[in-house]
């Protein structure tokens, strides 16, 4: 059996003794349940391990797999340079997947590597893995903005490569789970990290991993979740696959959730088999957003699908419209996103069009093919995209902070002519200080500059 196995494994630097000088102990359930999941990987055997981690290159559009022959990395930017690991990558594994991960229309290689140093999220695992005994080489991939069905379909191609070269592997999804449990944590506290938190941990110990593949993905960016793709990935690595799910612990004594579980393949097993269901309760979310569209979404859909189907601007508007589109003019926003990630947004805050219905046509067609931050928008993808359209009232200047609301207003920041804007009530930004921070990056205004500052209302259309 090929895929023997997977681990779920979290990597604060805090857990190794050189880093954490004490603090480790606070984290004595993850270090047990680590030693414990590596005891049972060094018992199966392994040829090789295959490590997805958060922090190696991430890239919007493109699975990164590190090149080379090797990596080594220390712990020097968490005060322990003298703590170092090496290893050795399965080159013709590398080369295996890549070429099936191409077959399966998934975007995948080599190229883009910035640091080829082994992240922290890597050393961590492999630091237990090592102490229990387990040298072989390993493969190293990282995560994208892809949906969770291409990692999952990117974790079945690595079993499938690993299948066809006759290795013996384990696949090792390195990654913590909310960043908000606690208020003195990283990211402060929300209820739904521990909600994100209860409901990753209660699908890693029942082994469902549909349970990971069709989570909210609003409950995952307001969680500030760190791994949940590499756990789909590993979801992938054993599709088809009868499991022994293990969750070892659970913990979150910094803010940040913990958990350890363990999963060791049992035999072919047809009914774990999880890419055409999720691919069906996409399709039917997706069906039944676009059924309770309204005319404002409507409209910037049809402007930007008739763009990028015919290469041309709409002609006309549609008959039916209401006067509120047809005989009013404002500034508007055209939001797009993807598998619950952005893929576009621009806008206009004063209007620029003869009405509005006109203004949301044409920043819709900006949002889907001129945001800088992303490639054109493919015909492939628009049977894909969720649409918000955000109306604004004019903005008004403000005195001080104390005026705003990030989720009742919107910013505007300004210093001389640069100038950055934010929406109100986004998805992890729940502070007045938050708002600004990222207005100001925007704007490119640096931390100390004089600012001035303008808040606006939106009537907010899905």
């Amino acid at each position: 059996m090929p895929m023997l196995g997977a681990v779920v494994a979290p990597h604060p630097p805090v857990l190794l003794p050189e880093v954490g000088r004490g603090r480790q102990r606070e984290l004595a359930a993850t270090h047990q349940a680590l030693e414990q999941a590596a005891k049972a990987v060094s018992a199966w055997e392994p040829d090789v391990l295959v490590v997805a981690s958060p922090h190696t290159v991430l890239y919007e559009d493109y699975f990164h797999i590190a090149p080379g022959a090797g990596a080594a990395g220390d712990m020097a930017a968490f005060g322990a340079p003298g703590l170092r690991l090496e290893a050795d990558y399965d080159q013709p594994l590398r080369e295996e997947l890549v070429r099936r991960a191409r077959a399966e229309g998934l975007t995948a290689g080599i190229q883009g590597q910035r640091d080829p140093a082994l992240d922290h999220g890597v050393f961590i695992p492999l630091y237990y893995l090592r102490r229990a005994g387990v040298r072989c080489p390993i493969l190293r991939l990282g995560l994208s903005g892809f949906s969770p069905l291409d990692h999952y379909r990117l974790g079945r191609c690595v079993a499938e490569a690993v299948e066809a070269l006759g290795r013996r592997a384990v696949f090792v999804a390195s990654g913590d789970l909310s960043h908000k449990l606690k208020e003195d944590g990283p990211y402060g506290f929300s209820p739904r990290g521990p909600e994100f938190d209860q409901a990753v941990t209660a699908a890693l110990a029942a082994g469902d991993f549909a349970g990971l593949l069709t989570l909210d993905p609003a409950l995952c960016t307001q969680a500030s979740e760190c791994g949940l793709r590499a756990f789909q990935m590993m979801a992938g690595a054993l599709d088809g696959l009868a499991v022994d799910a293990r969750l070892l612990s659970h913990e979150g004594p910094f803010g940040v959730g913990y958990a350890v579980a363990l999963f060791q393949a049992a035999g072919p097993d047809p009914s774990r088999r999880f890419a055409q269901g999720c691919r069906r309760r996409q399709d039917e979310r997706l069906a039944a957003r676009r059924a309770g569209e309204d005319a404002w979404v409507r409209l910037a859909r049809l402007a930007l699908e008739t763009f990028v189907t015919t290469g041309a601007p709409l002609a006309q508007l549609p008959d039916d419209l209401p006067a509120e589109l047809t005989g009013t003019a404002a500034g508007a926003f055209v939001s797009l996103h993807r598998d619950g990630q952005l893929r576009g947004c621009i806008g206009t805050i004063l209007p620029a069009a003869e009405n509005l219905a006109w203004e949301i046509a044409q920043n819709a067609v900006s949002a889907g093919c001129q945001d800088p931050r992303f490639s054109p928008v493919r015909a492939g993808e628009l049977d894909q995209l969720e649409y918000s359209v955000d109306v604004l009232s004019a903005p008004e200047r403000v005195s001080s902070p104390g005026q705003l609301d990030p989720r009742r207003y919107g910013v505007i920041v300004s210093c001389g002519g640069r100038r950055g804007l934010l929406l109100p009530d986004l998805d992890g930004v729940d502070t007045v200080e938050q708002q600004l921070a990222i207005a100001r990056q925007k704007g490119g205004i640096r931390a100390g500059e004089p600012y001035a500052i303008q808040r606006f209302e939106v009537v907010r259309h899905r």
